[in-house]
């Protein structure tokens, strides 16, 4: 059965630019983040492309060792894909659950496969969904609601304990950072809490469907699987953090390593490889070159912040330097504002 009754979004959110008010209500422009540390790195190398037209929307990964665990975004089952190191399929891993908008992976380290049905660019979700592959075969459905509305997000970030976060994706670069507020329930939903945000500035990195804004949009989130790191991503960037064993709230408060990415049409996915020393990330469309990225090394010189410090407040970030990156994340946040009305308006999900 359909994860939820409410009506399909159109195909507007592959393209998955928060179409929602930039500014609502007379609200505050939103600061761009302080200036982050960017650590020169060796040059990405493409592992290999993946063909299969199953996957021709791909929003996530997770590298498990032998294989690349790929999540196409859409279908009328949960599919995870496994790939071999020329990137063909080689294995299906399904559950009877129709998703509404899956967009990112996370792997327990029971061997759980985390699906995040998160998407909603239309913001009309009543629920979102975590679907869970257990080794075993089984399958569990948890929904979750948020405190304060619908949103749309692409990020999950699985901690080490198996704690899920999720972390939205927002047109101007601050992002909400909401966990379960109760234990998951199987088949039924529980309430998240907003733990925390996460602000991203323009970089300059081109990339993305819809120009510059692409630079702010969160579109994937991974945790090593040794836990010593997660990364969030946009169409154009990679952060990097070290992680100190599940405290992802007290990693998210440092400051992070940005990485600049491969220039590709829509990337949203990202992983980190299963010895945890690079991230590999790899893009909507066909073919889709799987790419390796080396992780700086000064992500491991970077001291966590205390845990539970508190995330940096707009009021903290606001500066009247800011003025002109504010004015080029509003400019960009109206482009991809009509880029997804009028994607939406050619393109809907039969």
């Amino acid at each position: 059965m359909p994860e939820q009754a409410v009506p399909v979004p159109d195909r507007a959110r592959r393209c998955r630019a928060v179409a929602t008010s930039a500014l609502v209500g007379g609200a505050a422009v939103l600061a761009p983040a302080p200036a982050l540390a960017e650590v020169a790195a060796p040059a990405p190398e493409v592992r290999c492309s993946i063909t299969d037209p199953r996957l021709a929307e791909l929003s996530g990964l997770v590298d498990v060792g032998e294989q690349v665990l790929a999540l196409n975004d859409g279908g009328e089952q949960v599919a995870v894909h496994g790939l071999d190191s020329s990137c063909a399929v080689v294995d299906v891993r399904t559950a009877a659950a129709d998703p509404f908008d899956p967009e990112d992976l996370g792997v327990a380290p029971d061997g759980s496969v985390w699906v995040a049905d998160i998407g909603d660019n239309g913001t009309v979700r009543p629920t979102v969904a975590l679907h869970v592959l257990r080794p075993d075969g089984t399958a569990a459905l948890h929904r979750l609601t948020y405190p304060d509305g619908a949103h749309d997000a692409e990020a999950l970030l699985l901690a080490p304990d198996g704690t899920p976060y999720l972390v939205t994706k927002e047109v101007l670069g601050s992002s909400g950072v909401y966990r379960p507020a109760a234990a998951l329930v199987d088949g039924g939903t529980v309430p998240l809490e907003r733990v925390g945000t996460v602000n991203v500035t323009l970089t300059g990195t081109p990339g993305g469907p819809v120009g510059r804004a692409g630079q702010l949009l969160v579109t994937g989130g991974a945790v090593a699987a040794d836990g010593s790191a997660l990364a969030l991503r946009t169409y154009t960037d990679a952060y990097v953090w070290p992680l100190t064993g599940s405290d992802v709230l007290g990693a998210l408060a440092g400051e992070p390593v940005r990485v600049a990415l491969p220039e590709s049409p829509q990337g949203e996915a990202i992983s980190f490889t299963a010895d945890g020393q690079a991230l590999v990330v790899a893009s909507e469309g066909l073919p889709s070159a799987v790419a390796v990225v080396p992780v700086p090394a000064g992500v491991a010189a970077t001291s966590p912040a205390p845990t539970g410090a508190p995330l940096p407040s707009l009021a903290e970030l606001t500066t009247s330097s800011d003025r002109s990156p504010i004015a080029a994340a509003v400019i960009a946040a109206t482009v991809a504002t009509v880029v997804v009305w009028l994607t939406g308006r050619l393109r809907r999900r039969p």
